[in-house]
Protein backbone atom coordinates (compact mmCIF):
# COMPACT_ATOMS: atom_id res chain seq x y z
CA UNK A 1 0.00 0.00 0.00
CA UNK A 2 3.12 2.51 0.52
CA UNK A 3 5.67 0.72 -1.55
CA UNK A 4 8.01 3.03 -2.38
CA UNK A 5 7.22 5.54 0.55
CA UNK A 6 10.75 6.61 2.30
CA UNK A 7 9.23 7.21 6.29
CA UNK A 8 10.67 8.10 9.43
CA UNK A 9 9.01 7.57 12.76
CA UNK A 10 10.83 7.26 16.21
CA UNK A 11 7.67 5.09 17.71
CA UNK A 12 8.14 1.75 17.29
CA UNK A 13 4.35 0.78 16.96
CA UNK A 14 4.16 3.32 14.29
CA UNK A 15 7.30 2.37 12.25
CA UNK A 16 6.11 -1.75 12.57
CA UNK A 17 2.78 -0.69 10.87
CA UNK A 18 4.19 1.38 8.37
CA UNK A 19 6.83 -0.97 7.18
CA UNK A 20 3.72 -3.96 7.19
CA UNK A 21 2.09 -1.48 4.60
CA UNK A 22 4.74 -1.65 2.69
CA UNK A 23 6.95 1.61 3.14
CA UNK A 24 10.89 1.87 3.59
CA UNK A 25 11.10 2.98 7.06
CA UNK A 26 14.11 5.28 8.05
CA UNK A 27 16.60 5.06 10.80
CA UNK A 28 16.67 8.83 10.84
CA UNK A 29 14.68 11.74 9.68
CA UNK A 30 15.83 13.15 6.23
CA UNK A 31 14.74 16.37 4.37
CA UNK A 32 14.37 14.20 1.28
CA UNK A 33 11.50 11.84 2.80
CA UNK A 34 8.08 12.01 4.80
CA UNK A 35 8.80 12.48 8.53
CA UNK A 36 5.58 11.07 9.97
CA UNK A 37 5.93 12.37 13.53
CA UNK A 38 5.65 15.80 12.21
CA UNK A 39 2.12 14.85 10.54
CA UNK A 40 0.24 14.96 14.09
CA UNK A 41 -1.74 11.85 13.62
CA UNK A 42 -3.64 11.83 16.73
CA UNK A 43 -7.34 10.37 15.65
CA UNK A 44 -7.44 6.82 14.32
CA UNK A 45 -7.49 6.47 10.78
CA UNK A 46 -8.63 3.75 8.42
CA UNK A 47 -5.83 2.93 6.22
CA UNK A 48 -6.68 4.99 3.47
CA UNK A 49 -6.99 8.07 5.22
CA UNK A 50 -3.71 7.14 6.40
CA UNK A 51 -1.76 6.24 2.74
CA UNK A 52 -3.86 10.04 1.69
CA UNK A 53 -1.78 11.99 4.58
CA UNK A 54 1.71 10.35 3.70
CA UNK A 55 1.26 10.59 -0.11
CA UNK A 56 -0.01 14.22 0.70
CA UNK A 57 2.73 14.90 2.82
CA UNK A 58 5.39 13.22 -0.02
CA UNK A 59 4.04 15.76 -2.50
CA UNK A 60 6.69 18.27 -3.86
CA UNK A 61 4.21 19.93 -6.56
CA UNK A 62 3.53 22.96 -4.37
CA UNK A 63 7.88 23.49 -3.60
CA UNK A 64 8.45 22.39 -7.71
CA UNK A 65 5.55 25.24 -8.85
CA UNK A 66 7.24 27.85 -6.34
CA UNK A 67 10.33 26.86 -7.57
CA UNK A 68 10.01 26.96 -11.60
CA UNK A 69 7.19 29.54 -11.10
CA UNK A 70 4.68 27.00 -12.72
CA UNK A 71 3.31 23.79 -12.33
CA UNK A 72 5.65 21.37 -13.94
CA UNK A 73 5.80 17.29 -13.53
CA UNK A 74 9.46 16.45 -13.30
CA UNK A 75 10.94 12.83 -12.67
CA UNK A 76 11.44 11.99 -9.21
CA UNK A 77 14.97 12.18 -8.57
CA UNK A 78 14.81 15.55 -9.88
CA UNK A 79 11.53 16.20 -7.93
CA UNK A 80 13.67 14.96 -4.73
CA UNK A 81 16.81 17.34 -5.56
CA UNK A 82 14.80 20.60 -5.81
CA UNK A 83 12.50 19.56 -2.65
CA UNK A 84 15.55 18.92 -0.56
CA UNK A 85 17.65 21.93 -1.67
CA UNK A 86 14.79 24.36 -1.26
CA UNK A 87 13.78 22.69 2.47
CA UNK A 88 17.55 22.97 3.89
CA UNK A 89 18.56 25.79 2.25
CA UNK A 90 21.92 24.26 0.79
CA UNK A 91 23.51 20.99 0.83
CA UNK A 92 26.92 19.30 -0.29
CA UNK A 93 27.06 16.80 -2.94
CA UNK A 94 27.42 14.22 -0.33
CA UNK A 95 24.92 15.17 2.53
CA UNK A 96 22.52 15.52 -1.15
CA UNK A 97 23.53 11.74 -2.11
CA UNK A 98 22.82 10.55 1.18
CA UNK A 99 19.41 12.61 1.69
CA UNK A 100 18.56 11.12 -1.54
CA UNK A 101 18.96 7.52 -0.13
CA UNK A 102 22.40 6.81 -1.69
CA UNK A 103 25.07 5.44 0.91
CA UNK A 104 28.26 7.90 1.01
CA UNK A 105 30.56 5.43 -0.28
CA UNK A 106 29.00 4.58 -3.51
CA UNK A 107 30.25 5.91 -6.82
CA UNK A 108 27.22 7.13 -8.62
CA UNK A 109 26.58 10.22 -10.93
CA UNK A 110 23.08 9.45 -11.32
CA UNK A 111 22.17 12.54 -8.97
CA UNK A 112 24.91 14.81 -11.06
CA UNK A 113 23.40 13.73 -13.89
CA UNK A 114 19.65 14.80 -12.55
CA UNK A 115 21.25 17.80 -11.78
CA UNK A 116 22.83 18.66 -15.66
CA UNK A 117 19.36 17.54 -16.69
CA UNK A 118 17.48 20.16 -14.43
CA UNK A 119 19.99 22.67 -15.56
CA UNK A 120 19.57 22.47 -19.54
CA UNK A 121 16.00 22.67 -19.21
CA UNK A 122 15.49 25.42 -16.71
CA UNK A 123 18.93 27.31 -17.04
CA UNK A 124 22.36 26.64 -15.03
CA UNK A 125 21.17 29.58 -12.49
CA UNK A 126 18.21 26.79 -11.12
CA UNK A 127 21.07 24.88 -9.23
CA UNK A 128 24.14 26.84 -8.02
CA UNK A 129 27.12 25.06 -6.26
CA UNK A 130 29.27 27.56 -3.79
CA UNK A 131 31.94 26.49 -2.65
CA UNK A 132 30.67 23.05 -2.97
CA UNK A 133 27.30 23.44 -2.06
CA UNK A 134 24.13 23.05 -4.32
CA UNK A 135 21.66 25.76 -3.66
CA UNK A 136 18.67 26.60 -5.44
CA UNK A 137 19.98 29.67 -7.44
CA UNK A 138 17.64 32.42 -8.99
CA UNK A 139 15.68 32.41 -12.65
Amino acid sequence: MLSGIRIYTADSVWRQILGDLGATVLSAPSVADVNFDELGIADALTPIELKSLILKASDNTHIIADVLGEKVVLPRLQSQIIACLYKSGGMTALDLKQALGYAPDVSTHTVDTAIYQLRRTYGHDLIQNNNGVYTIGKL
